[in-house]
């Protein structure tokens, strides 16, 4: 089956590097891209012209949302309303339980998926929170995941989340890890029973990763088995690290060494690994304040961060900076990590970031954070047919329409997406040749029904904050409106 897709701007790839067409065309047949360019003579079996549009690679989410969005409640939060969304001890020790049904776990991811696609990721490597499950994600959870996913057609890098400890509040008021060396040890077996499942399926679109969650609740042992498995079976690993001060003093305490170093001690500072916000390195002004060799040794390991600088910015941190990690030779690629899945304003909001941080209007690097989107996840996936309009490529691919007038004028395609639209403009996304939403339509999938399941479910997550929270606050305490409710 031959396809045509022709469009205002494609953003075609020449020479190692993308390239701009204007009144040009995508052509593929079945999941490969065999044309990009103007003038295509051949027959096609099916042609859709998208008229004022902008025909990008598909989008890499490497810390997508697979969940209900926890951050639209706690990015608002001073040091006291913070410490009651963390487990309490009393939680910990006596209560811990599943806030959802495994029905309504699936039906979460059902939620999200639906999202990415709307948005316009094509690949994804989800995250998921932790704090509404018993304690971390399960083999059948994710493998059902894995059907949801191979169902609406996106393509996956999946693997049950696993932990041996739990960041909680404890009874002196201070911010520790407790550990559950059995729980740690049960979720290591379910990510390496996933990684025969996903072989198993022998599906293209389904690849297995390793996906163990904060690096402080990950003890030397479950660190050092992860970074054994990752090699014995040439697998990725993604480790949240390097995203706080709190992870660096209990890691400092725990250990007697940074993060980074830890990382290394484990045999996890290699080409399979990638880093989601790697914020916190000693270049940071609250570690160090100047580069004592650590964006080097990031660099030099072939590690990949996954810069996610719009929920950095909401919690009151970023990349300082996407320049200096660049100039360093660290592959970035990026990731939404929260609502809305959403990488065109993400990378509005670390473009802006950066002019801010270097005081320089210059440093916002359009080009590369749209490479970061595309060709520094490909990358960090380890897959050169990704993230790129060029014959040989998949044919993955996503449209942005720019002929709404609320768009305004049009300069660079690019940079008039960026700042005037959002990913909400997506009019197709394509997977290895299959449409899986055309016109924001997404064949079978009842959007009405989702966006009030949606809101049942997240109301039923914020009820159970109240169980956690060691005083035991309502909802209404915990999560205050912006302005006070009044009944009359």
């Amino acid at each position: 089956m031959i396809t045509k897709i022709t469009a205002r701007h494609v953003l075609g790839h020449e020479d190692g590097g993308h390239v701009l067409l204007d009144d040009a065309c995508v052509v593929y047949r079945d999941d490969t891209i065999e044309f990009v360019g103007r003038e295509y003579r051949g027959s096609v079996d099916n042609e859709r012209h998208l008229g004022e549009a902008l025909l990008i690679p598909g989008l890499i989410d490497l810390d997508a949302l697979a969940d209900v969005d926890h951050l639209l409640l706690d990015s608002w939060a001073g040091p006291e309303l913070a410490a009651g969304y963390q487990w309490s001890e009393d939680y910990f020790r006596n209560r811990r339980a599943d806030v959802f049904t495994a029905e309504e776990r699936q039906q979460i991811r059902e939620y999200a998926l639906i999202q990415l696609v709307l948005h316009g990721i094509t690949t994804y490597m989800p995250i998921a929170s932790e704090v509404h499950s018993g304690w971390a994600e399960t083999f059948d959870e994710i493998a059902g995941m894995a059907r949801t996913s191979r169902r609406l057609g996106l393509r996956a890098y999946l693997g049950p989340a696993y932990r041996g400890g739990v960041n909680v509040l404890r009874r002196d008021g201070e911010r520790s890890v407790l550990f559950d060396d059995g729980e740690g040890a049960a979720g290591f077996a379910d990510a390496a029973r996933f990684l025969d499942f996903a072989r198993g399926l022998a599906d293209p679109l389904v690849q297995g990763v390793l996906l163990p969650c904060r690096i402080e609740t990950l003890g030397s042992d479950l660190l050092k088995a992860t970074a054994q498995l990752s090699a014995e079976r040439d697998v990725l690993v993604r480790l949240h690290s390097l995203q706080g001060l709190v992870e660096r003093r209990i890691i400092q305490d725990a250990h007697g060494v940074t993060p980074l170093e830890l990382i290394e001690q484990a045999g996890l500072l290699n080409e399979r690994l990638l880093i989601p916000h790697a914020t916190y390195t000693d270049r940071n002004p609250a570690v160090h304040g100047e580069d004592r060799g650590e964006l080097a040794k990031l660099a030099d390991s072939g590690v990949s961060i996954v810069h996610c600088p719009l929920t950095s910015m909401r919690y009151g941190s970023t990349l300082d900076s996407f320049g200096a990690y660049r100039e360093a030779g660290i592959n970035i690629a990026l990731g939404t990590d929260s609502f809305p899945p959403d990488l065109i304003r993400g990378i509005d909001a670390g473009v802006q970031l950066a002019k801010i941080l270097a005081g320089d209007a210059g440093a916002g690097d359009v080009a590369g954070y749209f490479d970061a989107a595309t060709l520094g996840g490909a990358r960090a996936l380890r897959r050169p047919d990704l993230g790129r309009l060029e014959a040989g490529s998949q044919a993955d691919m996503v449209a942005f329409s720019l002929d709404d007038f609320r768009d305004g004028v049009r300069d660079d395609p690019l940079r008039t997406l960026l700042l005037n639209g959002t990913a909400r403009q997506a009019v197709l996304s394509v997977v290895a040749g299959r449409t899986l939403m055309a016109d924001g339509e997404i064949d079978g999938v009842d959007l009405g029904y989702w966006r009030r399941r949606g809101q049942e479910l997240f109301d039923k997550m914020k009820a159970a904050y109240t169980l956690r929270d060691a005083s035991r606050r309502t909802t209404a305490e915990l999560f205050p409106p912006v302005y006070a409710r009044v009944e009359h």
